[in-house]
């Protein structure tokens, strides 16, 4: 939980969110990461107005679709290597924001497996939409 849960603009929201999805990334800037793809570990909460996502029918179309955020993630790194964690925090970000009905979403990235003597190393971006309620 985040405490982006206590801001204004999101109190009528719905969080959704993935958690630990590891894929196989194409990022790097230096030469042993642009080898092989490495492990890339994203967390993405999406904040959507219960007014836009109150099942009434219990039905996938009243709701975002959980499908929706790992297709993002796939199409991003589906376009290539990719250098920065920034540069594929604040792409997904765009991505996920794109929605019509997401007001609000937090991307993160951990790469896992770069340094022996650390967890992670990683990247967060948050973004809010101005024109969404």
């Amino acid at each position: 939980m985040t405490l982006l849960t206590s801001h204004p603009r999101l109190a009528d929201c719905r969080r959704l969110f993935l958690r630990e999805h590891s894929v196989l990334v194409h990022i790097g800037v230096h030469d042993f990461e642009k080898s092989a793809p490495q492990r890339v570990v994203f967390n993405v909460e999406l904040y959507v107005p219960l007014a836009l996502s109150t099942p009434t029918t219990d039905s996938l179309a009243e709701v975002v679709d959980y499908d929706f955020i790992r297709r993002v993630i796939t199409e991003r790194i589906a376009r290539g290597h990719i250098e920065l964690q920034e540069t594929l925090c604040d792409d997904l970000l765009a991505g996920m924001l794109a929605h019509p009905r997401v007001r609000a979403a937090l991307v993160s990235t951990e790469k896992p497996d770069v340094y022996p003597d650390c967890a992670a190393v990683g990247c967060q971006v948050f973004g809010l939409r101005a024109d969404l309620g």
